[in-house]
């Protein structure tokens, strides 16, 4: 599977200065150790790499020694092969099971930059965040990976053409094709039930099927289960899995926003606070926090105990919300008002993995906007439709309060621009 953050890992490889270790964050089963060793094979001649969690021999080690130099060589007896600076990749897969291995990498960056280190862990961004954790910071690069895209969906079912004509048509603001309209709505509707999770994707580019996916979906929600269990106290992991499992029936709620009463009777902020806080640094869900204000930059304006939670991959709440496959693949406005909680994860996810903060806007009863984005020195309101019906007075609350550039709506229509909106196909928000 082709996946955009290859560039960026090669990008990281070839910088002439300033280069530091590097981490790599994502959900587990995301796919980051295989984009890792994929990338090592195509830009390096060897690869020393170890799991910290099952390897205790290297754990321990790390307890005595910090020390660059001795690292290397205890790694070299430990992998059996020469590590050579800039052609060997050092990889400390599930680093967040040894922090002073994260420590080391603060006297890696001082003291030998010359070692090229990659460093990956499920559960991240939720062990850096403890209080007890020594964090080497300024001395590391970090990316985030997420599940694939539509686009690198569309890639791996060999479609690179239609992608090439989606990116045109937005660009050009014109409509395409109505036959390759309708195959990329049919695609999309096909994402929306598979996800981004790799293994998902895999199992139906394998068999041709949906049949299977739902199987290879549940599996990874066990993970998740399993490391609210292993990772978190049991109080808390209570809380956290208590949190996670009320994501469908907070969307499919009117007004989206997070209510901690439907986590658990008499559920406050106080008790769900942090059980959210690590569903977010383990990057299994994505936040999206009310603005009072919409103007720039928009993030001094946000209202943050008032916020919606989306799962990090739709096909996960596609599978965990029980919603049938026929329903989703259904060509015809709907009644199911589910599906346009499913269409607004959809683009949240799309927007977290091009690094836009996620944002909305509301006033009190009157008007909502989906997305509000900061966008080339503009704030640009989104909004998200299932169907064809694109009639919307919150956007002209908001477009009158705020004078926007312009308006972004995402919906089953073609592409166009009329009115000041530029109409986006739900199968393009990629490209914006």
């Amino acid at each position: 599977m082709k996946r955009k953050i290859t560039e960026k890992l090669i990008s990281w490889k070839n910088r002439p200065s300033g280069r530091m270790p590097l981490l790599v964050y994502g959900a587990r089963q995301v796919g980051k150790t295989h984009i890792i060793r994929e990338f090592a094979a195509l830009c390096y001649k060897n690869i020393a790499e170890v799991n910290m969690e099952t390897n205790r021999t290297v754990r321990s080690y790390f307890e005595g020694s910090i020390d660059p130099v001795r690292i290397v060589r205890f790694l070299e007896t430990e992998v059996r092969q020469r590590i050579v600076p800039g052609e060997t990749l050092i990889f400390f897969d599930e680093v967040q099971s040894c922090p002073r291995a994260l420590t080391a990498l603060k006297y890696f960056n001082e003291n030998a930059p010359e070692y090229h280190i990659v460093c990956a862990g499920s559960l991240l961004g939720v062990a850096i965040n403890r209080d007890e954790f020594s964090f080497p910071v300024g001395n590391v690069d970090s990316l985030i990976m997420f599940p694939l895209d539509f686009e690198e969906f569309l890639l791996s079912q060999n479609e690179e053409m239609l992608c090439e004509e989606i990116k045109r048509s937005y660009n050009a603001n014109e409509a395409l094709p109505a036959s390759l309209h309708e195959k990329a709505l049919e695609l999309y509707r096909i994402y929306l039930i598979v996800g981004g999770m790799p293994m998902p994707v895999l199992s139906y580019s394998n068999s041709g099927s949906l049949i299977p996916v739902p199987e290879v979906q549940n599996r990874i929600l066990n993970d998740y289960i399993a490391d609210m269990s292993k990772y978190a106290e049991n109080a808390e992991s209570v809380k956290i899995r208590a949190a996670y499992n009320s994501i469908p029936v907070q969307l499919a709620k009117d007004n989206k926003k997070f209510q901690y009463k439907l986590a658990q009777r008499g559920g406050t902020a106080a008790i769900f606070g942090a059980a959210i806080d690590w569903l977010n640094f383990a990057g299994i869900v994505l936040k999206c926090v009310k603005l009072e204000h919409a103007f720039m930059p928009i993030s001094v304006y946000q209202d943050i105990s008032s916020f919606k939670i989306y799962m990090s991959d739709v096909g996960l709440l596609t599978m965990k919300s029980g919603i049938s496959q026929q329903a989703v693949m259904s060509a015809g406005e709907l009644e199911n008002t589910f599906l346009g909680a499913i269409t607004e994860n959809y683009v949240a996810q799309v927007f977290a993995a091009k690094h836009y903060g996620l944002y909305y806007w509301a006033t009190d009863g009157q008007a909502e906007v989906d997305f509000i984005l900061q966008k080339d020195g503009d704030i640009i309101p989104v909004e998200v439709k299932t169907g064809k019906r694109t009639k919307s007075k919150s956007l002209a609350i908001f477009a009158e309060k705020y004078k926007p550039a312009y308006i972004i709506r995402i919906s089953s229509k073609n592409f166009g621009f009329e009115n000041n909106i530029k109409s986006v196909p739900l199968y393009a928000a990629f490209c914006i």
